[in-house]
């Protein structure tokens, strides 16, 4: 696999490429939605030696793939429902992104389960943990992650100081990954493999075969039913310049906006899809005593409540609640928050306050509905399904973020069926962009530490180790900026765990094409700081703009959107209803959030 990185000038190349294809010469795939399984179903794709065109509407991950739990796991709570075939499949794949696929990106994460009673939970529960470690062992394969312990209430107390845990409970091991990074990995990886990836690129309609109109009504000419799909109409969003991308079969991967994808192919039917909101809040790491890789899962009355430890912070949540107002609108109310709080309070020793976040955000769980009337144009598989919508066009749709791999297996040999009949997927061997540095050999690292400029600007163990598990392999590539420009090394004013050095790159070889890309998807300052990345945008905006051709104007105007739109989360966040949310978000911005 080649480097592949993404930039205005490999972008403008992935649209020149896109808008050559023709009848005659279309893409083997077109794949709509540039989230965590639009992304997989393109590297799936490219995999086999297929061509493949990916298109997202805004930036990579804008939507639910950046705003999940960050959790790669098998589903622990799966067990209770006795699904076990969908517990072993996403632990199977746990294991895999842990120790081949992504090994840089995603790492082991321990956990206590806090007892409810002494007895009936140390049965009933661990008799199910028993299971999922099980579950996940491999016959002649070391263990991705250590078994299972059950711990006493004094041994509990001791493990976990900040946890109220009178009948103490059961310690296990998931792992987590930053869900927006691993995205761009996958996007990168499929580029790198000869895709053509383009973000800020909307699908406007759909192809049909020539003189067909899906808007009359009307079949083919002889009457043969639906007209085949073979393509899309996509607009640039930076430019508004539009073209048509020809395709054999296109795939959409829109999570909840499979219905509206749906409508502008002019579809009779289709996937149901409905938006269940889940929100998380940080807190400072210090306000919870507890060992460094140690979280908390526990019942909530309608979902689990998870304490992560993200770096300097804990990540808490989620909720579970209907959406009934436009997708292009997930945000958090006072009311998400105090629920938050709430559940996490039941269980902490030391409560946690308003004045404790740093951070919040909201994403969208796409709930795939009973698909009635399944047929050999659709494929259902335990939690995700996919549809023909039309000859030429498929839906994926479901499923959770450990199990994309599957997924993107499936969307493939769902839509090439016919014409590649043989094709097999290949990515459970492949690792992705960065898995080949996933560490730094003992002498490598002791050089990087001696080094008096990097030094000078706070590289410690503890920068390092974070810089290796965002960048992995791909770390050579910051430092050949850093010396190209020494002073690259240095923080970034307003976030000073980062380095000016990450910034450029998110810009140079990762895509972002905004200052909220750089600031939100690529760094993650919307929940990492308290001013959600406010005191870092002029500093980011001056980084950036040599390499996104921004003259003084343009820096401008990306720190002043940038800044409202922080603005308007800020007030969204004092409504307490969704329907207030909204309406104080339209009244402060004036446009829809940038997710699409």
């Amino acid at each position: 696999m080649r480097p592949a990185p993404l930039n205005p000038t490999t972008r403008a190349a992935a649209l020149r490429a896109l808008a050559r294809t023709t009848p005659a010469t279309p893409l083997d795939v077109l794949v709509v939605g540039g989230g965590v399984t639009g992304a997989g179903i393109a590297l799936d794709a490219a995999s086999r030696g297929l061509s493949v065109g990916l298109v997202e509407a805004s930036d990579w991950a804008t939507g639910t793939s950046s705003r999940s739990s960050k959790l790669i796991h098998g589903g622990l709570r799966y067990l209770e429902m006795l699904d076990f075939p969908l517990v072993a499949e996403a632990l199977r794949e746990r294991d895999l992104l842990l120790t081949r696929i992504a090994p840089h990106l995603v790492r082991p994460v321990s956990f206590l389960l806090p007892f409810e009673s002494a007895l009936t939970d140390r049965v009933y529960v661990g008799s199910g943990v028993t299971l999922y470690d099980v579950m996940s062992a491999r016959l002649g394969q070391k263990r991705a992650v250590p078994a299972h312990r059950h711990l006493g209430p004094g041994q509990a107390a001791e493990r976990f100081p900040g946890l109220f845990t009178p009948h103490g409970g059961i310690e296990y091991y998931d792992a987590q990954v930053d869900d927006a990074r691993f995205t761009q990995a996958l996007v990168r990886s499929a580029a790198g493999l000869g895709g053509s990836a383009a973000n800020y690129a909307r699908v406007v309609d759909y192809l049909r075969e020539a003189g067909e109109d899906p808007a009359d009504g009307e079949g083919p000419a002889d009457g043969g039913g639906v007209a085949p799909v073979t393509g899309a109409r996509v607009r640039d969003e930076e430019t508004g310049d539009e073209f048509d991308v020809h395709a054999h079969a296109t795939i959409l991967a829109t999570g909840v906006w499979t219905g509206q994808q749906q409508e502008t192919a002019g579809a009779d039917t289709g996937l149901e899809v409905l938006a269940s909101k889940g929100i998380h809040v940080t807190v400072p790491r210090d306000r919870i005593d507890a060992p460094p890789g140690l979280g908390v899962i526990t019942r909530t009355e309608t979902s689990v409540l998870f304490i992560i430890p993200w770096g300097d912070l804990w990540l808490v949540g989620t909720t579970d609640t209907p959406w009934t107002e436009p997708v292009d609108h997930p945000l958090v109310t006072a009311t998400d928050i105090d629920r938050v709080l709430e559940h996490a309070n039941a269980v902490l020793e030391r409560p946690l306050t308003r004045d404790d976040v740093i951070g919040t955000f909201a994403g969208l769980r796409p709930l795939l509905q009973p698909v009635d009337g399944a047929d050999d144009s659709t494929k259902v598989s335990r939690e995700h399904a996919v549809m023909e919508i039309a000859p030429g066009l498929s839906a994926i749709a479901g499923g959770k973020f450990t199990t994309y791999r599957v997924m993107a297996a499936d969307a493939v040999d769902f839509a090439v069926r016919g014409r590649f009949p043989r094709s097999r997927s290949r990515t459970e061997d492949l690792p992705l962009l960065g898995a080949d540095g996933a560490d730094l050999s003992a002498s490598r690292r002791s050089v990087l530490l001696a080094n008096r400029d990097l030094r000078a600007h706070g590289w410690d163990e503890a920068r390092l180790d974070r810089l290796l598990g965002r960048y992995g392999g791909r770390l050579a590539d910051l430092l050949g900026l850093i010396d190209s420009e020494p002073a690259l090394a240095a923080p970034l004013p307003g976030a000073p765990h980062v380095t000016a050095a990450e910034v450029v790159y998110a810009a140079r070889a990762e895509g972002a094409l905004h200052l909220e890309d750089v600031l939100h998807r690529r760094l993650r300052l919307e929940f990492e700081v308290p001013d959600r990345g406010v005191a870092a945008a002029a500093a980011a905006a001056a980084l950036v703009a040599p390499e996104l051709g921004w003259d003084e104007a343009r820096v401008a105007d990306e720190v002043r959107q940038f800044t409202a739109i922080v603005d308007a989360k800020l007030r969204t966040e004092k409504a307490e209803t969704d329907a207030d949310a909204v309406a104080a978000w339209e009244a402060a911005t004036g446009r829809c959030p940038s997710v699409g």
